[in-house]
């Protein structure tokens, strides 16, 4: 695989838990880098679909009632809590 070395401006307090964070791993700093970087990448491209869908859900009018989801999240500390409200969702 192809790599090219990128620069970035880093906290000094960030760089102390990177590094403490490669010494408990036995790996470099560079190897905790790169997973921390795939790590986010995934987890915002994931974020970015889920917002996608959602908004394809309100276009389509895809919904579940305000209502219902308030009086069940009410009800979660209530001693007959009510059953989660059915989503319409696909």
């Amino acid at each position: 695989m192809h790599t090219k070395v990128l620069t970035a401006h880093v906290p000094l307090p960030l760089v102390d838990q990177i590094d403490k964070f490669a010494h408990q791993l036995e790996r470099s700093r560079g190897w905790v880098i790169k997973q921390a970087l795939t790590n986010w990448i995934a987890e915002a491209e994931e974020h970015h679909q889920l917002t996608l869908e959602a908004l394809n859900d309100v276009d389509t009018q895809q919904l579940t009632p305000h209502h219902d989801i308030q009086a069940w999240v009410s009800s979660l500390t209530s001693d007959n809590p009510l059953k989660q409200p059915a989503t319409p969702f696909k």
